[in-house]
């Protein structure tokens, strides 16, 4: 009997131990656990979700084990938005939030220290300045990791407190596309707000297109940026919620990368500058060759806005030409242009429009869908010019150039939405007039070679008109 007792008790105490082996999982290699993502079942935790289900969730520690309980599922992956043009038609769902680009660039952080970005851009040295406009300065800066970034000083007295500007950088940090500059961090010290973007390495177009001693853009290079950019635009436009109006669309806010890649910068600042977009200011009138009428006319800047801001950017690949040149008796870019834009879509050549330092190497049909869509984009009245969307289709060739005209009434231009072109010329300079006579400055002073707040500088001068102030670049 004795020896029955003992034996009864020895299979008690054994019982135990066969439950936990139990719960083992022997059917995988030692590490596996890290790919297949199973970080929860790790040693003897139970792989039944039933019983996990019915673990109580009263702490981040299970009462009955100790063992921690699984962190929730990550969030869904982000959706590319590297889109065709097609993706611009039609209803869009709801957007997926991204992660936050400074994870997806490879940034260990968002949120830098005056510190931080100091020790980056070498105490913000004058040989690291890239340049600086209407929102302040940008330097270049290099992270003890190696990451190159552009740290943007903006203008203090911006009004906005901590918790907002932070909430706006916020909404910004999160547009993901590749053509569009990414913001990947910000700094709040004092009064003083920085905004950290990741470095575009190859200047801007406008450096490019205008700067001393480059040399010719090749028209491959120019389509290329043409339709990078209105992708990145209609993106802005049409799949971001809320939708962005960028309203500073300037050849010198288009970066490029070393194959010429399109990236535009600058959206999504309005609320976070000093500037008050619902009257004039200082930073508009910088950029007045590339100003919509309507705006001159009222203030108001909308998406049509930029797509005639736009349409100037294609004249200046086309053409090779400033949007405003003192050295020449037009009034503008467009002035001088669009005579001409009506000659070559009724049939005419292309000499006379296109940049004579392209020669005839450029394609011919591509040509023409470029001139159509700024031809379109220019238009006096802003409902009848074109979505981004419809610009990116027309310039890929995936539709038929009189879609571009869709709004234009029958008896209206085609080119200027409106019966004749000297209904155009009039209202348009009036609206000049009237601008000018507002902000008190002449056409000269709408002028400037600066090469915009992001170009390179190599510390050579160069001579600039007297209210603007540019630095040197590398030929």
């Amino acid at each position: 009997m004795i020896v029955f007792l003992v034996s009864c008790g020895r299979k008690k105490k054994r019982k135990p131990h066969d439950q936990m082996q139990y719960y083992r999982d022997n059917s995988r290699g030692a590490g596996s656990d890290y790919y297949s993502g199973q970080h929860g079942n790790w040693k003897n935790h139970p792989h039944s979700q039933d019983h996990v289900l019915k673990m109580p969730p009263s702490t981040n520690v299970s009462s009955e084990h100790g063992w921690p309980i699984a962190p929730p599922p990550p969030p869904p992956p982000m959706v590319s938005s590297d889109m065709s043009s097609a993706a611009y038609s039609g209803p869009h769902n709801p957007p997926v939030p991204p992660p936050h680009p400074a994870i997806a660039l490879g940034f260990a952080q968002s949120s830098f220290t005056y510190g931080d970005l100091a020790a980056a851009t070498g105490g913000f040295s004058n040989a690291n300045l890239l340049g600086q406009g209407g929102f302040g300065f940008v330097h270049k800066g290099v992270l003890p990791n190696g990451k190159e970034i552009a740290v943007k000083s903006l203008k203090a007295n911006s009004g906005q407190g901590e918790r907002e500007f932070q909430a706006e950088v916020d909404i910004i940090s999160r547009v993901h596309h590749r053509h569009l500059v990414s913001l990947v961090g910000y700094c709040i010290a004092g009064s003083q707000r920085m905004l950290v973007y990741e470095f575009v390495p190859n200047n801007t177009l406008e450096y490019h297109l205008h700067g001393p001693g480059r040399p010719v853009m090749d028209w491959p290079s120019r389509i290329k940026i043409a339709l990078g950019s209105a992708k990145g635009f209609a993106y802005l436009h049409e799949d971001c919620h809320p939708r962005i109006i960028h309203r500073d669309i300037k050849a010198s806010n288009i970066l490029l990368d070393n194959n010429f890649e399109a990236k535009v910068a600058d959206f999504g600042l309005a609320k976070l500058s000093s500037d008050n977009y619902t009257h004039v200011s200082t930073r508009i009138m910088g950029t007045f060759g590339y100003l919509a009428p309507e705006y001159a006319a009222s203030g108001k800047l909308t998406e049509k806005s930029d797509v005639y801001s736009y349409g100037v950017v294609l004249l200046e690949l086309i053409t090779g030409r400033r949007p405003v040149d003192v050295s020449s008796d037009d009034d503008s870019l467009v002035d001088w242009a669009r005579p001409i834009l009506g000659q070559v879509i009724d049939g005419g050549s292309f000499e006379e429009l296109v940049d004579p330092n392209l020669g005839d190497k450029y394609d011919p049909s591509e040509m023409m869908r470029m001139v159509a869509c700024a031809a379109a984009c220019i238009r006096h009245s802003a409902r009848r010019r074109p979505k981004m969307s419809q610009i990116v289709r027309a310039l890929e060739g995936d539709v038929s150039l009189e879609d571009l005209n869709e709004g234009v009434k029958p008896g209206h231009s085609a080119l200027f939405g409106s019966s004749s072109s000297s209904e155009y010329d009039s209202s348009y300079h009036t609206d000049l007039k009237k601008f000018m006579k507002k902000t008190g400055l002449s056409s000269q002073e709408f002028t400037s070679s600066e090469h915009g707040e992001y170009a390179h500088s190599s510390g050579e001068s160069q001579e600039i008109h007297p209210r603007t102030r540019s630095r040197g670049h590398t030929p």
